[in-house]
């Protein structure tokens, strides 16, 4: 019997030896040799998450994100900064580096000021207490590189830094 224009759209369903689970055909057309566990994207992604777990449970303020962490700092260290500057130096892209500047200024820890000269371009700076936070906040960054690298041996660590740096 021939099969219908809206069966033959549907991708044949069988178990593998692998898994004894039910796969499409479009599932097992991966490369040989190809483990999605060993992929370079995938192993950042999940270091990634487990580096932002630590930092939530370590930093001091659970609702400060990682990306919030760096803008505070940013300005801590440089002072008033253009938000555009800020995000360069932060790595952010510009949506993203508006959503943190955003998030700061509801919790009051960043102000902003027009610049007189160009009505589009915005000055950052801490409030008092976007600076308290910070000076706290600042003292358990080593703690949280140390806990994410614990596992490696510190040659191990200085390799994996280094390693990471040339590849951004």
């Amino acid at each position: 019997m021939p099969k219908s224009k809206a069966t033959a759209a549907i991708p044949e369903t069988r178990t593998t030896p692998q898994n004894g689970a039910a796969a499409t055909e479009a599932a097992l057309a991966v490369p040989t040799g190809y483990v999605l566990e060993e992929q370079v994207g995938h192993l950042i992604r999940r270091a990634h998450q487990r580096a932002t777990a630590i930092f939530i449970g370590t930093i001091g303020d659970a609702q400060v994100t990682p990306t919030q962490y760096a803008a505070l700092v940013k300005l801590y260290e440089a002072g008033e900064l253009s938000q555009n500057h800020l995000g360069r130096l932060t790595a952010m892209d510009p949506a993203t580096i508006q959503g943190v500047i955003r998030r700061l200024a509801t919790r009051k820890l960043i102000a902003h000021r027009p610049d007189k000269s160009d009505k589009r371009r915005r000055y950052l700076s801490l409030t008092p207490a976007g600076r308290a936070l910070v000076e706290g906040l600042v003292q358990n960054g080593p703690k949280v590189t140390q806990i994410t690298l614990g596992p490696l041996s510190a040659a191990e660590q200085a390799q994996l830094l280094a390693l990471l740096k040339r590849i951004t």
